[in-house]
């Protein structure tokens, strides 16, 4: 069995190896092991009349490849598109112009598959399932139908041995990837196993629709008392890894003005209600669907929009939506120093070796920006010109930023078609401003303070300890000290810094310990203030300083 599964892969390869060559990518496989796989009789002998294939770009003449490879390269492609970290923006492009519509699965296989997954005959589950899908894609298809109880619902159902098709592609792809890695960096494609491993967690997510019902439970959850928003309800008992039954979800689409009109809705106050409400699901939930193209956006008569198709959401720790509307608020005071902070907090690593040069950088985009009118506002090209900056600075940001910058440039586009003066970018400023002020409450310095102490009393348990080890180390000449730095000046400042915020760090704990001391101490023997020993007071203020220091020079 493994022999014939090698055997497969093998060939499964060899046809992407000659679909490689069709395209004229000759040289990702004469410059990498790729060759050894083709027979020397049958090397390069593929022959193109007139060599039309070089009318093309090559990011075009890639996306061409994957569109011939089939729906499952197609589908990494796509989810690459929201990638720009790692890939360049003009393939991006390219990747962004590639549909998953495959011809669908013939009815009498989803019947199978249905009655095998929900372990009944269709005529006992539906009054009736149509059998003309309403969409087909890579993964699965849809089909509307009404339950025995009387509901109007979608059924999604899975493909058959789409799985199999997934992890065999998801197997070849990384030894392409062993086998190119070197030449993918060379034009520019750095990290290519860590985003295959980021594209296999993703397929592994998309493949098991029980994580679909759970993501419609919790927006279910935010939405149940909004007016503006809703979410059609799944139904679990009927809902398996391979099948989902959810609501049908009557209205129009979100762009259809002409049935607006007639149901007497103004387009531009949908523009407005769509976008405020999507950017409180990103900036105030942090938990928003991330695919709003219009066919998931369905407009009710009465205004309401309901969202489907929850296959992809993203989510935005605390953390990342202050860096974020730091970043935005940034842009808005015309700050690229603190944009720059802002995208380096942003950020889980990163290649800036010349923190000016990307302040100058971000000025360029400040000054590109900040002069226009209201009606030129396009949160679309600051998303890319965003996205070329973290490509260049080889900046590590959380997958759900560039989701975010995704979605709001499809939500632009949307908003625009119904309301042409739309600026996203002036309803994004107010969110920004308000999760920036947000961040210095009483509330949020409080839990950061307590965060820092309870990080000081980690340290002070372990210090000890961890000293003691060194110590020991040391009298046995076991200790070893390695640097790998190009930079030694800059190697030293780090430490220097380092040994700073050490410092601080032992003062505080110091000073909170003999503020306790005094704190223990019997009446009378020393002044109070407020019915606290004024020793007590002033430790407890020069403590709290110090972890103000630290804090700020952490933010630096």
């Amino acid at each position: 069995m493994l022999f014939n599964q090698t055997i497969k892969n093998l060939n499964r390869l060899r046809q992407i190896i000659q679909v490689l060559v069709k395209y004229g990518f000759e040289d990702m496989v004469t410059n990498t092991t790729l060759k050894n796989l083709v027979p020397r009789s049958r090397q390069l002998s593929w022959s193109r009349q007139n060599r039309p294939v070089f009318a093309y770009s090559r990011f075009e003449r890639i996306r061409m490849v994957l569109e011939e490879l089939g729906p499952t390269y197609i589908k990494f492609a796509q989810v690459l598109s929201n990638r720009p970290d790692v890939l360049p923006e003009g393939l991006i492009r390219e990747f962004e112009k590639l549909q998953s519509d495959v011809p669908p699965v013939p009815f009498s296989v989803v019947r199978q598959s249905i009655e095998r997954e929900l372990g009944q005959p269709i005529d006992l589950l539906f009054e009736y399932l149509l059998e003309k899908p309403l969409g087909s894609a890579s993964i699965g298809q849809v089909h509307r139908a009404r339950l025995k109880t009387g509901e109007e619902v979608v059924v999604k159902v899975q493909r058959p041995r789409v799985r199999f098709t997934v992890e065999t592609d998801i197997a070849i792809l990384k030894e392409v990837a062993l086998r190119a890695e070197g030449y993918l960096e060379r034009q520019g494609i750095p990290s290519v196993m860590d985003v295959l491993e980021t594209l296999e967690k993703t397929m592994q997510r998309e493949l098991d629709y029980r994580n679909e019902v759970r993501n419609i439970r919790q927006f279910r959850h935010v939405y149940r008392k909004h007016k503006d928003f809703n979410v059609p309800a799944a139904f679990p008992e009927y809902c398996t890894a391979r099948v989902l039954v959810q609501e049908y979800a009557a209205g129009c689409r979100i762009t259809d003005t002409a049935q607006m009109r007639a149901w007497k809705l103004k387009p531009e106050d949908i523009a407005l209600r769509g976008l405020r409400g999507y950017l409180e699901q990103m900036f105030d939930v942090g938990f928003f669907h991330a695919d709003p193209h219009p066919g998931n956006l369905i407009l009710q008569e009465d205004g309401s929009i309901t969202l489907i198709d929850f296959g992809m959401v993203g989510r935005l720790g605390r953390g990342d939506k202050l860096a974020l509307a730091g970043l935005f608020t940034a842009m808005a005071q015309e700050d690229p120093r603190q944009m720059a902070l802002q995208l380096m907090r942003l950020a889980t690593d990163h290649q800036i070796d010349d923190r000016s040069k990307l302040e100058r950088d971000l000025a360029g985009l400040i000054d590109d920006f900040s002069g226009l009118e209201l009606q030129e506002g396009n949160i679309g090209e600051l998303g890319i010109r965003l996205q070329a900056i973290i490509f260049d600075y080889r900046l590590k940001v959380p997958g759900s930023v560039f989701l975010i910058l995704r979605a709001l440039a499809i939500l632009e586009g949307i908003g625009k078609q119904l309301h042409p003066s739309l600026n996203a970018y002036a309803e994004i400023k107010p969110f920004g401003l308000k999760l920036f002020r947000e961040q210095y409450t009483p509330a949020n310095l409080a839990g950061e303070l307590s965060w820092r102490f309870a990080t000081l009393d980690q340290l002070l348990r372990n210090l000890p300890q961890e000293l003691n080890d060194i110590l020991r180390q040391l009298r046995k000449g076991q200790l070893r000290v390695e640097s790998h730095s190009a930079d030694h000046d800059a190697q030293m400042r780090q430490l220097a810094a380092q040994g700073d915020r050490l410092v601080y760090t032992l003062l505080a704990g110091f000073l909170i310990v003999a503020s306790a001391i005094a704190l223990m101490a019997p009446a009378g023997q020393s002044s109070h203030l407020w019915g606290i020993p004024v020793f007590s007071l002033v430790c407890w203020v020069l403590a709290g300083l110090l972890a103000f220091m630290l804090f700020i020079r952490k933010a630096r």
